[in-house]
């Protein structure tokens, strides 16, 4: 299968720069996974397809302002995005412009200053930052939100680019699935017998990588850590579905399951590559944005459905005016 059978021409105008105004107004599309059949909604109206004794699993996972701006020693100006811890105070982070960022150099980024102490792969530096107390509030004082590169506008309010269940701070991107959702909704679902778990995966670098092989065979996935605690497991283990809210608790509920046969407590790193012809042990619903031509999230909905008719659902979506990628507008496939 070829990269290109994922590919869909989407006008630019269609691509959301901000998010709407209140989190749970974006338009629905429902599909049925078998036949492809379509109903437009809002997504307030999600209860209206959930049944008692569903669970949806939310990815709780929190994201790091991790884009930060300084200088380095000549006053030349550099950004960072710091991806991911690997020991106390290093980090492997993309650098711009990278071709300059040696071993040995320094940087200084406000109260904290920064080493490049190794090269990693995918032109990645490793880096040793300096600063005093603890991380987190010095990101929330010095750094921006990683937006994706298709969102030219600034983003207001930082929030808005994290879930209203962020809670374990690790991920480079948001689960967006999980951004159309208020706590009002929320309180209806559980209302309703609708029962809520949690995982938690941090969405790493992988988010920000396209396909750029023919072969979808060919491409190499990145790791990202999750984990699934005891409690939220026997929740998940006594649903009358499992409904996964985005791609990211996709891959964590699958990788558990093709790891142990069933789903069961779990930490670890998962490289987990979901594409049509798999098959799926756990998840029997996904709520997911509208994604990029031909990245590993398409290949992963259509998995789940059928490539025709996702990309069937997209153009109809494209016809109807939905918004697309992180800020857009959401599916519901059951």
């Amino acid at each position: 299968m070829k990269t290109s059978d994922f590919s869909f021409d989407l006008p630019p105008e269609q691509i959301a720069q901000h998010p709407i105004e209140r989190r749970d107004e974006s338009k629905l599309l429902v599909m049925d996974r078998s036949s492809g059949d379509i109903r437009h909604t809002h997504f307030n109206q999600l209860p209206a397809y959930l049944e008692p004794g569903d669970v949806l699993v939310l990815n709780d996972t929190k994201v790091l302002p991790a884009r930060i701006f300084g200088t380095r020693t000549s006053g030349a100006r550099v950004e960072f995005l710091l991806l991911e811890e690997i020991s106390p105070k290093v980090w492997r982070a993309l650098v711009k412009p990278g071709r300059k960022a040696r071993p040995g150099d320094r940087f200084t980024f406000g109260p904290m200053e920064a080493e490049i102490i190794g090269l990693a792969e995918d032109g990645l530096r490793e880096v040793r930052l300096e600063y005093e107390g603890t991380l987190e509030p010095i990101l929330d004082q010095i750094g921006t939100m990683p937006l994706p590169p298709y969102i030219h506008q600034s983003l207001e309010e930082q929030s808005r680019y994290q879930t209203i269940y962020a809670v374990h701070t690790g991920s480079s991107a948001a689960p967006t699935a999980g951004l159309h959702f208020t706590p009002e909704l929320l309180q209806t679902l559980e209302r309703q017998g609708i029962q809520i778990a949690k995982c938690t995966l941090h969405v790493g670098l992988g988010t920000f990588r396209p396909v750029k092989v023919d072969s979808i065979t060919d491409h190499i996935m990145h790791e990202e850590w999750y984990e699934l605690k005891p409690d939220q497991a026997e929740i998940i283990n006594q649903a009358k579905r499992v409904i996964a809210v985005g791609t990211t608790s996709v891959r964590t509920l699958e990788s558990i399951a093709a790891k142990h046969g069933r789903i069961r407590p779990d930490t670890g790193r998962t490289d987990i590559f979901i594409y049509p012809g798999y098959r799926f042990q756990v998840v029997q619903g996904m709520i997911t944005n509208f994604h990029l031509p031909e990245s590993t999230l398409v290949m992963l909905v259509s998995a789940f459905s059928s490539r025709e008719h996702i990309l069937q659902a997209y153009q109809v979506a494209i016809e109807q005016d939905y918004r697309f990628f992180s800020f857009g507008d959401a599916m519901l496939i059951l």
